[in-house]
């Protein structure tokens, strides 16, 4: 089960750009929490807090507001100072216990490719069907001795149990391949040396 992080709310009452700049000054983050039907419920959410909680891609969050009901958020948008990176405003989508959701999950490549070859990724995250409360951290991609060439598509990843992929299976997920100045000075190598032959076959 993904780690909650619990978080105490209070309601925002005020609401514009004047009572947004309050609240951040209060230490506070403006946040909205919406979904399954319910009216937005407008929040204050410590931002010391929430800035930490949401250093994890798809942080499960418990919000109490004013001390009463328990609801369970995902973060669907967060908004961030272009410079400080303090954390402007969240939208939180609720979600229940059970419930499947889709969520972009961190691509991580372990292992070494063959020597001389790079790791080239055609995706930084995954689109997966997975329980609210089962959302991996990251899916693991090994690349242990794969040599130019050769790739990984959707249908290869080693996905938790009961997580689905959202896309099609035969996917590209990343490619081992030679970097481009080796690639040209071993096509440059070549071509001297079939140069070279032709002028031997032309002396003789």
């Amino acid at each position: 089960m993904a780690d909650i992080t619990q978080i105490a709310a209070v309601s925002r009452t005020e609401f514009g750009k004047g009572a947004a700049r309050r609240t951040r000054r209060a230490g506070l983050v403006p946040a909205v929490l919406y979904g399954h039907g319910s009216d937005p419920i407008h929040v204050s959410l410590p931002g010391h807090q929430t800035l930490l909680a949401l250093r994890v891609a798809n942080a499960l969050l418990s919000i109490t507001i004013d001390g009463g009901e328990e609801k369970l958020a995902l973060p669907k948008q967060v908004q961030r100072h272009p410079i400080k990176d303090n954390i402007e405003h969240v939208d939180l989508v609720i979600v229940r216990r059970g419930e499947k959701v889709t969520v972009e999950v961190p691509l991580i490549v372990v292992g070494h490719s063959g020597d001389e070859t790079i790791v080239i990724l055609d995706q930084q995250t995954v689109a997966l069907q997975v329980e609210a409360t089962n959302i991996p951290a990251d899916i693991e991609v090994n690349v242990a001795g794969l040599e130019a060439g050769a790739t990984v598509t959707a249908a290869e990843l080693k996905l938790p149990e009961g997580a689905v992929y959202s896309g099609e299976p035969e996917e590209l997920i990343l490619s081992i391949a030679v970097p481009r100045a080796q690639a040209e000075a071993t096509d440059a190598e070549g071509e001297e040396g079939a140069e070279g032959e032709e002028a031997a076959a032309e002396e003789g």
